[in-house]
């Protein structure tokens, strides 16, 4: 008995080696329309044109060519049931015994950062979709292909007459998959072009589903700790999606923790041509933990790269290296003189990465700007059972809005100073304290359970060193006690939100001592 396929794919990768096979080795008839029926044509395979089959033109530019009974009926219908037997002969339908479709490229097309309105509704597939969802809802007569990687598997079976109902409902799972993950491009880049804050704003007070759909990037080998899975999901080419990684071992779930604090210090300062806070300027920071143990800026890479290591060179051992600037062979010999995990940079020299193959290990990832352009600004945190959504904390710094509330006022370089610690306490697990001069971290006190803890923590790193420094919190001080701690170690400034009810003896305090005090009306927990 002819079995009848229908192939209407967007991605032509194999499908005339499938529709060869399928025709003249298994005596399939083919269903086929558009641009596939012309390459399966050309590649001298018997098709029957879609609009020949239902009598029924393709009409609206090819909006409506699938969208009929003699399709939906002959992959609908229930073999088992002799009400639908009865109308399969009294209409005229043939059964469908295999659907080969995937979708128009929507999440390629919006990926183009110029893309209109238009251009992308035009990329939304509507006879696609129905035609899986058919097929995969009658799994268990009719047989769905989504993915050129299912063809071979497919014709094994088909060859060695395994085509099985599991085999079946697996590909109609795969098959709901395919069509979730595009319904939720859809929705996702739909809501991210409503650009009208108002809109806006009241069309997010309404959802009800927050909808994400990613892709498997790499199965961990295991999570946070050994005894717990882990698997990488991510947008190809958004993000982390975009790195390279050119050597060292497979990345672990705490590298991918840890490599993503790092980017989003090393781009205060720019990456490559994007812009931070500040002047683009060569940076590095060095990350134990999530938490920076050293950063800093310099006239070039290898400056801000020793100045960042000499900020704690002690917890800089097995840390994470993020670089904004090409890693050139001067870099990589110091890079080489300690254990290190991982280390992200926009690029590396080809003289540098001969001097890093000698820690094989090592894993060296390359990340261009481009991919951190494609990625949204939201953040999201999994809690039991669900998920915490909020914006990335990555807004500008807005010294419009900081106050001197001392009687002394800071002199320029005190005021570089803090703008430097205000921009790194932000990156630091609460509590956060953060001693800093001349473009480099000093001392920084993370994650402490009172503010003081932190700030004793970042004192003591600090050192001689602090004599002359800046602190900065990124939380109001309850207490005036981190001021005379502050100040018995030579801090000349400080710099934190402000809004305590006791700011009063904070200031009181910096006066008395000879302190400056700027306040930012601005906190940046960070839990």
């Amino acid at each position: 008995m002819e079995r009848t396929a229908i192939l209407s794919v967007s991605n032509k990768n194999d499908i005339v080696f499938l529709a060869e096979a399928l025709h003249f080795t298994h005596q399939y008839r083919i269903l086929s329309s558009g641009g596939t029926a012309n390459i399966l044509e050309a590649a001298g395979i018997p098709v029957t044109r879609i609009s020949n089959y239902t009598g029924f033109p393709e009409i609206m530019n090819g909006r409506v060519k699938t969208l009929h009974p003699l399709i939906y009926g002959g992959i609908l219908a229930n073999r088992d049931e002799l009400s639908h037997q009865r109308d399969l002969e009294a209409n005229g339908i043939t059964l469908i015994d295999l659907v080969v479709v995937n979708l128009y490229p929507f999440r390629e097309t919006v990926s183009q950062q110029s893309v209109d309105w238009k251009t992308a509704i035009e990329n939304i597939d509507i006879g696609g979709p129905s035609m899986i969802r058919a097929a995969a809802k009658n799994h268990p007569y009719v047989t769905i292909l989504t993915d050129p990687e299912q063809y071979q598997p497919f014709l094994s079976a088909l060859y060695e007459d395994s085509l099985d109902l599991g085999l079946r409902q697996h590909l109609a799972v795969q098959a709901f998959d395919h069509t979730a993950r595009y319904d939720a491009a859809i929705n996702r880049w739909m809501m991210s072009r409503l650009t009208n804050k108002t809109i806006l704003n009241t069309y997010q007070g309404t959802i009800s589903n927050f909808l994400l759909s990613l892709p498997l990037q790499q199965k961990l080998r295991y999570g946070e700790n050994p005894h717990q899975k882990g698997s990488w999901y991510t947008s190809k080419d958004v993000g982390w999606g975009g790195i390279s990684q050119i050597q060292g071992k497979e990345l672990s779930a705490n590298n991918l923790l840890d490599l993503d604090a790092a980017l989003a210090i090393i781009r205060e300062f720019g990456y490559l041509s994007t812009g931070g806070q500040f002047e683009s300027r060569p940076a590095a920071v060095v990350i134990k933990h999530t938490n920076p143990c050293g950063v800093a800026t310099g006239v070039d890479g290898f400056e801000a790269l020793t100045r960042a290591l000499d900020a704690d060179r002690v917890s800089a051992f097995g840390g994470i290296i993020g670089l904004n600037s090409t890693v050139n062979v001067s870099m990589a010999k110091e890079l080489t003189s300690l254990f290190l995990e991982c280390i992200i940079a926009p690029d590396f020299t080809s003289d540098a990465l001969e001097e890093l193959r000698t820690k094989k290990n090592l894993r060296l990832l390359i990340l261009k700007p481009e991919a951190i352009d494609k990625a949204n600004h939201q953040q999201l945190r999994s809690l039991l059972g669900g998920i915490l959504v909020q914006d990335l904390d990555d807004e500008p710094m807005n010294t419009q809005q900081w106050s001197i509330v001392t009687q002394r006022f800071p002199n320029e370089q005190e005021m570089i100073d803090l703008a430097f610690a205000w921009a790194l306490v932000r990156h630091v697990r609460s509590n956060a304290i953060v001693i800093a001069r001349n473009g480099q971290s000093l001392g920084i006190g993370a994650g402490q359970m009172n503010r003081i803890g932190s700030a004793h923590i970042a004192l003591n790193a600090a050192g001689n060193s602090a004599y002359g420094a800046v602190l900065a919190s990124d939380g109001f001080f309850p207490f005036d006690d981190t001021v005379k701690a502050a100040a018995a170690k030579g801090i000349k400034a400080i710099i934190q939100p402000g809004g305590s009810l006791r700011d009063n003896e904070s200031i009181k305090a910096c006066n008395e001592l000879g302190l400056v005090m700027v306040t930012t009306k601005q906190r940046h927990f960070l839990h």
